[in-house]
């Protein structure tokens, strides 16, 4: 038995020896990919310089190649590059079936980035089909996916082709924010095609909506750019675009001319097109293919002479070692099957996991951008509630009033909270809090929270009791406003749900290490307690203990999911011990750095000791569209004995701000005509120094950086404490005067 094993050994070691000697670098899989890799570049490089046929055989050749060694990521690109290459030569039906096939790929191989490419070029096949639907929908997804990836150089041109889009569909206003976003990004990016088109589109959209002058400008320096980078794609739509223009606006003689250097361009790039799509080319092309594939043929002739001889020796072998092989490949088989079939399952349950992922991700996106409007259309009424409630109750109103104005206060102000719960869940979800860590005193801190919130405990005959452990440093640096707002929300729950009885809170030291601690918090109550079934979704949003509860003592549900999201976010934890009938006990840590004793804060008086004279001469200008807004902004002004000029758009803000010098403008974002970015742009251009506070109701965060792009001063945002917009003023008119003497 020993001897036949040695037969069989030996015959394996030669085989071995025999294939390994006819193998070739080619066959090396890293070797192939570089082939791969080289072949789809040079192809590129084919489709850039017009030469679609040498691309289209390059392609092929590679596909050939990714598929040989299964390396899905790449049979997909040159899918989606094969797709993009059949739109460019006007063949969408072809197109669509490779970019589709692309796609599959692309999911099962999680090759987000090149899936958002092959999504545009969907779009672009889509576009060109006039289903202009169907491409905005691809052009999202391709958004989407760029943005997941933070790949903002390509979101503008995605969202350029959005807003051609758009404008297709008669979408004027939509299309105009799209296109404005692609020229920032293509700006930013330097990106100099991109805001070529951008620029000539919006600019087009401007027309359509009434703002003839800006509109024309805007194309100019879109076309401008095209000339001077030889764009001359875009220079010839951007001609067609200024020949509609004027078509609109009744210049028929400019119309034509332009239609004239549209139709000659275009005619001229569609020659260029036309030779390399000629019946010639593609056999030029064929006949140079059938002569290299002769040389190869040649060359594996040779090849197969010399290795002739060694293949009759090759073929004995093999038929010791394939009968081998048989009995283990065959024992192999139904493995090798159960295996396919489960591979195939999970591939096909992966992919629709995968689109339920994206259309999740959607739907949370679509989610925050709704509450980001629904928070900005309830913040600007809101702004005028409030605001007239305070200037009613300083102007002596009669003593039966008196309630019911504190009354409207108190629902103003409880439906402001509510709306700055919604905003702050939204932030926590879409981690767009910040920490602001700032030395402050703990446990006074502590104790202003219990004293504006004793008159509630009292109301519900509550005793407080406070216990700082002795000997733990009062003075920390942390995010004061977040600890603040986790404080608050806790100690008003407990008294919200405890009546008669008694509220601890206690602070004791859990870990220490140099300056580095970590504090336990304790809030405990005596009142109604959870059961243990709600505790398992009490820390989620809008969740409480049951419908009646919500009733019978009010709340909105947010307020332990706002605490769980800022503990997380300051790295820390919460826990709660609670029995139904007997009580609770909300328990959290947090890490704190120690830190030196804070100076106390000396109150600054602002307007009541400047001279009248003085206050007189300043210029104010309101650019307000909303009537009730306008009065009660020019009502907080003059009680500080300020005046102001009111302007309700911003076309004429822009006029005032050349006749007039002023000291500050207060602008509007949200108006008819051009908005307020808009018109803060053009003031900025012929003024760099006045002071512009946007006075607005939108959400900052997200729209920060327009804000500076845009070159405003400062930010007010709507419904604002008259104190801090009394300060804003005073530092803007006079502190600057104060220092400088």
């Amino acid at each position: 038995m020993s001897q036949i094993t040695k037969y069989i050994s030996a015959i394996i070691m030669m085989f071995s020896i025999s294939v390994l000697s006819q193998t070739s670098i080619s066959d090396d899989p890293e070797m192939i990919q570089n082939n791969i890799d080289y072949k789809v570049d040079q192809a590129q490089k084919d489709i850039e310089n017009s030469d679609y046929f040498e691309a289209e055989k390059k392609l092929e050749d590679a596909l050939i190649l990714a598929e040989q060694i299964d390396n899905k990521k790449s049979t997909g690109i040159i899918y989606s590059k094969i797709g993009k290459l059949q739109y460019i030569i006007e063949e969408p039906k072809k197109a669509l079936v490779n970019l589709i096939k692309a796609t599959e790929i692309q999911r099962l191989a999680k090759d987000d980035i090149n899936l958002a490419e092959t999504y545009k070029v969907l779009g672009n096949v889509y576009f060109s089909k006039r289903d202009f639907q169907k491409a905005l929908d691809f052009y999202i997804s391709s958004q989407s996916l760029f943005e997941q990836e933070g790949l903002n150089e390509f979101v503008a041109e995605v969202l350029f082709l959005e807003g051609q889009t758009h404008l297709e569909l008669g979408n004027n206003q939509k299309a105009k924010n799209l296109l404005e976003k692609s020229v920032s990004l293509a700006n930013r990016y330097d990106l100099s095609k991109i805001k070529s088109s951008a620029l000539i589109y919006n600019g087009y959209t401007l027309v359509k909506l009434g703002q003839n002058d800006t509109g024309l400008k805007m194309v100019f320096d879109g076309l401008k750019i095209a000339q001077d980078y030889d764009f001359n794609a875009v220079l010839s739509n951007g001609y067609l675009v200024l020949s509609d223009i004027y078509q609109i606006t009744g210049n028929y003689k400019d119309s034509n001319d332009y239609l004239k250097k549209h139709m000659k361009l275009s005619d001229s790039l569609l020659e260029i097109k036309r030779e390399n799509l000629s019946p010639e080319k593609r056999m030029q092309v064929m006949m140079n293919n059938q002569i290299e594939l002769q040389k190869q043929q040649e060359a594996d002739l040779e090849e197969q002479i010399e290795a002739n001889s060694l293949s009759q020796l090759t073929t004995i072998l093999s038929i010791a070692l394939i009968t081998i092989l048989s009995l283990l490949t065959l024992s192999l088989y139904k493995n090798n099957n159960i295996r396919l079939k489960t591979n195939n399952m999970l591939h096909k349950k992966n992919g629709e996991l995968i689109i339920a992922k994206e259309k999740a991700e959607l739907a949370s996106k679509t989610k925050a951008n709704f509450l980001s409007t629904v928070t900005h259309e309830l913040r600007t009424p809101l702004y005028a509630v409030t605001g007239l409630t305070n200037m009613l109750l300083d102007e002596d109103p009669k003593p039966n009033q008196i309630q019911h104005l504190k009354s409207l206060k108190f629902s103003g102000e409880y439906l402001l909270t509510f709306i700055n719960d919604i905003l702050q869940i939204n932030k926590i979800e879409a981690n767009k809090v910040d920490i602001e860590p700032e030395n402050f005193n703990l446990k006074k801190k502590i104790t202003n929270v219990i004293a504006a919130l004793n008159n509630s405990a009292l109301d519900n005959n509550i005793q407080m009791h406070f216990e700082y452990e002795s000997g733990l440093p009062e003075t920390f640096n942390a995010d004061q406003l977040k600890i603040s707002q986790i404080l608050i929300n806790l100690i008003g729950n407990s008294i919200k749900f405890t009546k008669d009885g008694d509220i601890w809170v206690r602070v004791n030291k859990l870990q220490q290490e140099d300056d580095n601690y970590v504090l336990r918090f304790e809030i405990e109550d005596n009142g109604i307690g959870i059961s243990k079934e709600k505790q398992e979704m009490l820390f989620e949003s809008f969740a409480q203990g049951s419908i009646q509860i919500n009733r019978k003592y009010g709340g909105t549900g947010l307020g332990l999911s706002i605490v769980k999201g800022l503990i997380e976010i300051l790295k820390g934890k919460i826990y709660l011990d609670s029995e139904l009938g007997k009580g609770s006990k909300f328990t959290f840590e947090l890490p704190l750095k120690y830190a030196e004793a804070v100076a106390k804060p000396q109150k600054t008086e602002y307007f009541d000791k400047i001279d009248e004279l003085e206050l007189s001469n300043i210029k104010i200008l309101v650019v307000e569209d909303n009537k009730i807004n306008q009065m009660i902004t020019k009502k907080i002004l003059n009680k500080m004995k300020l005046n102001c000029e009111i302007v309700d758009n911003g076309e004429e803000a822009v006029s005032k701000a050349k006749e007039t010098t002023y000291d500050v403008i207060l602008m509007d974002i949200h108006m008819p005509g051009i908005s307020g970015l808009e018109a803060t742009k053009l003031i900025r251009g012929f003024d760099k120094t006045i002071t512009i506070f946007a006075l607005t109701a939108v959400t900052l965060e997200d729209k920060m950086h327009e804000f500076e792009e845009a070159g405003f001063t400062d930010i007010i945002s709507k419904p604002f404490k008259q104190e801090d917009f009394e300060k804003k003023l005073y530092e803007a008119l006079i502190g600057g005067k104060t220092e400088s003497a």
